[in-house]
């Protein structure tokens, strides 16, 4: 191989096999009364890479595992180069499974096998600001919607005092008891005439 495969920056050391599994999913759609289906493209499964390969001597074994299994635990995508993937798109991968072997009859040779899962690129690293991420055209209004609001305070505030319309039963209680006395009044002044004509 021209391309040693990287991933991220770490050689992968003696791959001895690679292999690449590539899927397309597909929904079949019957058509009743005619001999073949209709397929629905669901687009491209993730696609896999495996790797293999053989470590001789016990410091070498190490190292590998010490890195392999540093990639592994921290579950993140990282970027992976090699001629296997001329022709794809895939530029992310996760360590989706490891498998490591040591014989007996070889102890100093530890054979390995690694399955990398293709994988969305990660996301961008959160900006500083809280509010950088917003549009700028939703900050402008909501600065004009408490401007006006502002403004309306301020209209009510120069009206002067406005009567509380909340509980109008005093001044109505107020109104009838004035009826009251003109009522009173004015039947003192029937009663006056009647007296006066009867």
């Amino acid at each position: 191989m021209s391309v040693k495969p990287m991933l991220g920056d770490w050689e992968i050391p003696r791959v001895a096999e690679m292999h690449t599994s590539e899927t397309r999913a597909f929904v079949e759609l019957p058509i009743p009364g005619r001999v073949g289906s209709v397929f629905q493209d669901m687009n491209s499964l993730p696609l896999t890479v495996a790797i293999a390969g053989s470590l001789y001597g016990t410091e070498t074994g190490n190292e590998f595992l010490q890195s392999v299994r540093e990639k592994y635990r921290e579950g993140a995508p990282v970027t992976f180069v090699s001629d296997i993937l001329t022709g794809t798109e895939l530029q992310y991968v996760v360590i989706e499974k490891m498998q490591f072997q040591i014989n007996a009859q070889n102890p100093e040779q530890l054979d390995y096998a690694v399955w990398l899962k293709e994988s969305p690129p990660p996301p961008p690293p959160p900006s500083s600001g809280f509010l950088d991420g917003l549009d700028s055209s939703l900050l402008d209004q909501a600065g004009a919607l408490v401007d006006a609001a502002a403004g309306a305070l301020d209209a009510l505030e120069a009206l002067g005092n406005i009567p509380d319309f909340g509980d109008p039963s005093g001044a109505l209680e107020a109104t009838l008891d004035e009826v009251e006395g003109i009522m009173n009044d004015l039947a003192d002044i029937a009663n006056s005439l009647g007296n006066l004509f009867g």
